[in-house]
């Protein structure tokens, strides 16, 4: 009788599922994701990315399975600092502008917090990416 039930209410017209998105093949960590890389699924998945767009262009923070619904924390900005690279930091206030270099001790895309380190100081700060290459602090 449940089954029978459950049927009735998965087939009556007007009942719609929600959509979300998977990959279609693996995508490994640090990939950039691109749309032949997606599909969108029916059903239901608390969570899950529902639109294409907002997807596409983003880099994948951890391995992404084809079936497996894609969350938002499983996407980001594609990193432009490299952990080790050497990196401008820039220090804005008002008319005072300070720059130094420093070495990025993180990853990380345009608007990432990561860890550097002065390397006039040696004293690990942290700043916002906002470029190649640049990282923004502040005090």
């Amino acid at each position: 009788m449940i089954r029978a039930l459950a049927a009735i209410f998965l087939c009556a017209p007007g009942i719609a599922l929600a959509q979300f998105v998977t990959p279609v093949h693996v995508i490994p960590a640090r990939t950039v994701i691109s749309a032949s890389d997606l599909e969108v699924q029916q059903g239901n998945a608390a969570g899950a990315l529902r639109n294409v767009s907002r997807i596409v262009g983003k880099e994948a923070r951890v391995t992404l399975y084809p079936g497996r619904p894609i969350m938002a924390g499983d996407i980001g900005q594609p990193a432009v600092v490299q952990r080790n690279q050497l990196v401008l930091l820039i220090y804005d206030k008002g008319a005072l502008s300070i720059t130094t270099e420093g070495r990025a001790l993180a990853r990380g895309g345009v608007g990432d917090r990561i860890p550097v380190m002065n390397l006039g100081s040696h004293a690990t700060i942290r700043g916002v990416v906002s470029g190649a290459g640049q990282v923004k602090v502040s005090p």
